[in-house]
């Protein structure tokens, strides 16, 4: 009796090792979570309720449990390198459905699929036409490697302050190849429906009027349409045209494109002081542009990046969690998968209720603390030891009473 006692005392000991070893491997492992032995002693049922001074039999292993605390995050300099702050799991789809991991070192395929090392594809929430994400729906993150398609200049703001004190032009009428016959000018950029990049010049004269000014624009040096007035306050404020709005005729760019309809509004613009200023002029339009970089932020929001400085929204991290997370079946790879245990998958979106934070550009690294598994390794090693002495007495007692005549 005493030697299968102790066998199992070995064999406890043996199995904590094989665990401690485990953990000490993987200290390095990104995402990894460590595990821990726990045991159990053995009594013989029969015993059960018929004495106090029964002895027991043994010990057992209860479980392998793991500890799915957080990691240390160490930061790199991979966009696409990705760790989670807080609870849940990336959501990851292959051939047998959807496994779940806190590995976030991805990389992209030759489809344009963001994977991890073993080809799981991260799974996203989609975009939205109307902006915001669909989360009923999980899709794989694809980057977009076409070229984001141009838009043409349709509104744009001018603000700019007009001198009070500033006097009519003695020359006349309005031409924009002559200095004299105007008071000051502007420039922004302006695009056609191809991307095409054209020069708009304001020309801005003072009318005989009190208070009025009249504009004028050339595109590339040809004027659109005729003069527009702009009236102000007394008080230097814009009171016509009613809204600020001054809207253009078309322009035919001559480049294959749609004809340039554009509106400016001038409802910020100002009649004060001596000097002219311009304050600020956006335009609605720009040009193709070409992929940069791909940006992930703390809700897990992937953007698309271009030169022409548009941002696309390719769709949100989805990420995973569970009721039980100890009940998780353990898949290799630093991946899990769902059990009758894990209990049913709950997924939500970064930053959302239990969800934890993303941080671009970072690794969650083991969990394991490498001082307290050297303690467990020691420990055990005792356990051991001290089971493999009680075996020895034990043969000492039998030999003993073996040799008795």
């Amino acid at each position: 009796m005493a030697f299968r006692t102790a066998l199992s005392g070995l064999n406890a000991a043996a199995t904590e090792l094989n665990v401690t070893a485990n953990n000490v491997a993987n200290t390095n492992t990104t995402g990894f979570k460590g595990s821990r032995a726990q045991f159990a002693d053995v009594i013989n049922a029969g015993a059960l309720g018929v004495s106090t001074n029964t002895v027991g039999s043994g010990v057992r292993l209860a479980a392998v449990q793991q500890q799915f605390g957080q990691g240390n995050v160490e930061f790199t300099n991979n966009n696409l390198d990705l760790a989670i702050s807080g609870e849940g799991f990336f959501t990851l789809a292959d051939a047998t459905g959807f496994v779940y991991s806190r590995n976030g070192a991805f990389n992209v395929d030759r489809e344009g699929n963001v994977v991890n090392a073993q080809n799981q594809r991260m799974q996203v929430y989609p975009s939205l036409a109307i902006g915001g994400f669909n989360t009923g729906v999980l899709t794989d993150l694809r980057l977009q490697t076409t070229q984001s398609s141009p838009q043409a200049t349709g509104t744009g703001d001018v603000s700019v302050n007009l001198p009070a004190n500033a006097s009519t032009p003695v020359v006349g009428p309005f031409d924009p190849t002559d200095p004299q016959t105007y008071n000051h000018t502007t420039s922004t950029a302006v695009y056609d429906s191809l991307g095409n990049l054209f020069n708009a010049t304001f020309f801005f004269t003072k009318t005989a009027n009190p208070n009025e000014w009249n504009v004028a624009l050339t595109v590339d040096g040809s004027q659109v349409g005729g003069l527009n007035t702009l009236q102000f306050s007394s008080t230097g404020a814009l009171t016509a045209p009613v809204g600020g709005n001054v809207t253009f005729p078309a322009y035919d760019p001559g480049t294959g494109a749609d004809p340039i309809n554009v509106s400016f509004g001038f409802a910020n613009s100002t009649q004060f002081g001596s000097q002219f200023g311009v304050n600020s002029i956006s335009q609605d339009g720009f040009t193709s542009g070409r992929l940069t970089s791909i940006d992930i932020d703390e809700s897990g929001v992937v953007f698309a990046r271009y030169t022409n400085g548009r941002a696309t929204e390719l769709g949100q991290v989805a990420l995973s969690n569970f009721p039980n997370t100890q009940g998780l079946r353990q898949l290799g790879e630093n991946t899990w998968g769902e059990s009758f245990n894990s209990g049913d998958v709950i997924r939500g979106q970064p930053g959302s209720a239990s969800f934890g934070l993303i941080q671009s550009g970072a690794l969650e690294g083991s969990n394991v603390d490498i001082t307290n598994e050297l303690v467990t390794m020691i420990t055990a090693q005792r356990n051991f030891q001290a089971n493999a002495q009680m075996i020895t007495t034990e043969d000492q007692v039998t030999q003993t009473i073996i040799n008795i005549r």
